[in-house]
């Protein structure tokens, strides 16, 4: 549907940003902008900033950032159009159709929606009638009560090629009609008939709670089992998801859906007190699919089949889902216990159990992993090799560069921690055949300062989480170092807010060896940034220092320049400048490090009596 930009500029200027988002977010002016906690994703400490006069909300943590329109997409998942709708109600617009064809489009999808209403109807109540006794029973058999058979409108379609027909059909809609909507099959040359007969009905809607297609289920040994509407221009199995209406507020609420394999995990676990579950009609989750679930909550869980056949489709959903993740956008993934789903699962142990299985949960990488290393043996160098290729090809299915790297960084920490080998960085080779990384990492620094940066985080663990992307990308020649170096990433990464006896009292017996060799007092003397006394800042302007791999020349001329300010406006910030660069030099090894009695820089800094 064609919206003209002035109705959207109209909707925008009638409808305020503040005001709308006010009703989920608890915001305090600043300035001329709001500010609040993000409601897109989990933070403690407020990113998230409203600016009206500008007409945009924009989140500094997860980079959300949009309209009103692009707000309520996001807060209630909505599709544009349906949010274009919902504003547009609420501003006392008319949504306006642009030409006859697509006015004469939405006619006839209205008439399509009202007569799969009036089956539904039918279906219900023929579920009540003397002709739905034995599909009331098997539902009974199946744990589904009469509220919850209410809630999700479930019905029965009578064994009978034409009860449907005889009862939908009239002049306002047409057996044409009836066909188009999938609900009655037009053999060749033949009169059409119902194509649901003698089947329990599930009804599927769409994100709106209007009925767009049905799935039927067999009472007896009829094939095949389970019977779904064919395509029409209301239903695309591959975009719908069941019971998608019915989970949405409360995915939205709880910041979580759960995706099941079929129509009864779904109700099963809405009957549990997880009003959240969803599932695809018959088919593997596709892309669509996938954005839909994104709409609902930043990471779904996936709850399928503890057998082979779901741990299958967990892979299946795994391969699709990669190439599309994006920062805060991933999926979870729960293992039932063999043999079991979801709807047996609550039978057996009701919502304790469902419980129980969601704490297990693990997350995207962590499949991923499995995928490729479990029940193998890795006991040689090239069989870790192969297993690094394998896990940096499925890295490289990922599109955003931002997310690719994370997967990176943790496949070769966990390949170090593991397997003892330290991952290194992919390379390419320039038009010279020299060999470079291929990531814009820092050059291979010197040794001293290499283990300046390692001595450092022994003392402060937390700057290893700090500076992880860029230490991980490091490449060490010393093997005992490089080993040391990955393993501190990994016990940060593990377990954040590790102080600095937390830290070594996890380390191997060769790695604390190696570590109390660096952190002699003779040793950190030179490197003041690690000594026990250095405060973190001090220790984080060391490390970022070493990791920009200034060249002498730079800091020389910087140095120059500092040496000028701190002469032409004597004051404490340009003196921190110099001495700060003067410790930069040290720390790389420079001979030419200019002392405090430097005939250029003795005046200013006697000034300040030579204050540290």
């Amino acid at each position: 549907m064609a919206i003209a930009p002035d109705f959207l500029d109209e909707i925008r200027a009638r409808v305020g940003l503040g005001d709308v988002i006010a009703r989920h977010v608890s915001l305090k002016r600043t300035g001329r902008e709001l500010g609040g906690l993000c409601p897109f994703h989990n933070e403690k400490t407020p990113s998230f900033t409203v600016s009206e006069e500008k007409g945009f909300f924009h989140c500094f943590g997860c980079g959300a950032h949009g309209d009103v329109i692009g707000f309520v997409m996001r807060q209630e998942g909505l599709s544009f159009p349906e949010a274009v709708e919902r504003l547009a109600s609420e501003a006392g617009l008319e949504v306006p159709r642009a030409t006859p064809a697509e006015r004469e489009a939405e006619k006839r999808r209205a008439n399509l929606h009202d007569v799969m209403e009036r089956a539904c109807r039918f279906f219900e109540a023929e579920l009540r009638g003397p002709r739905g006794a034995a599909a009331l029973a098997y539902l009974a058999e199946r744990r589904i009560d009469e509220a919850t058979i209410a809630r999700f409108r479930l019905g029965y379609a009578p064994d009978s090629r034409t009860a449907l027909r005889n009862a939908v059909m009239d002049a306002e809609h047409p057996e044409a009609l009836l066909v188009e909507a999938g609900l009655l099959i037009r053999p060749d040359g033949g009169t059409p008939y119902d194509r649901f007969r003698g089947r329990v009905i599930f009804p599927i809607a769409d994100r709106r709670g209007r009925v767009i297609a049905f799935g039927g289920r067999t009472l007896g040994d009829g094939t095949p089992k389970y019977l779904n509407s064919p395509e029409t221009p209301l239903f695309n199995k591959s975009r719908v998801l069941y019971g998608m209406a019915t989970a949405r507020e409360a995915a939205h609420r709880n910041r979580r859906v759960i995706v099941a394999e079929g129509y009864t995990d779904v109700i099963a676990l809405n009957r549990a007190g997880y009003a959240e579950a969803v599932a695809p009609l018959g088919t593997a989750l596709t892309e669509s699919h996938l954005h839909a679930l994104w709409r609902m909550a930043p990471e779904p869980i996936l709850c399928f089949d503890g057998d082979a056949a779901g741990r299958r489709a967990a892979w299946r959903a795994a391969e699709r889902a990669l190439p599309l993740l994006e920062p805060g956008r991933s999926l979870q993934f729960v293992s039932l216990p063999a043999g079991q789903d979801p709807d047996g699962l609550v039978a057996e142990g009701g919502s304790g159990a469902v419980d129980a299985c969601l704490e297990g949960r693990r997350g995207l990488v962590e499949l991923v992993w499995e995928m490729h290393a479990e029940g193998r043996s890795f006991d040689t160098p090239e069989r870790i090799a192969g297993l690094e290729q394998a896990l940096d090809r499925a890295a490289d299915g990922i599109d955003d560069r931002r997310v690719q790297y994370q997967y990176r960084q943790h496949f070769r920490r966990r390949v170090a921690r593991q397997y003892g080998f330290a991952h290194a960085p992919r390379a390419r080779r320039d038009g010279e055949g020299i060999r470079i990384p291929v990531s814009a990492s820092p050059e291979t620094l010197p040794r001293n300062a290499l283990r300046f940066i390692v001595a450092t985080l022994l003392r402060h663990p937390p700057l290893a989480e700090e500076y992880c992307e860029r230490l991980a990308e490091l490449e060490i020649e010393d093997g005992r170092l490089a080993g040391l170096m990955g393993r501190i990433l990994s016990l940060v990464h593990d377990a954040p807010g590790l102080d600095e006896d937390g830290l070594r009292s996890h380390l191997s017996e060769t790695d604390a060896e190696l570590a109390g060799s660096l952190l002699r007092a003779d040793v950190y003397a030179q490197w003041r940034f690690a000594g026990p006394d250095a405060t973190i800042e001090s220790a984080r302007r060391g490390i970022s220092h070493a990791l920009n791999g200034l060249g002498l020349a730079g800091v020389k001329a910087d140095l120059a320049a500092a040496r000028t300010a701190l002469e032409n406006e004597p004051s404490e910030a340009n003196l921190r400048r110099l001495r700060e660069l003067k410790e930069t030099l040290e720390l790389q090894g420079s001979e030419d490090a200019v002392s405090a009695e430097d005939p250029g820089t003795a005046p200013a800094l006697g000034r300040y009596g030579q204050q540290s």
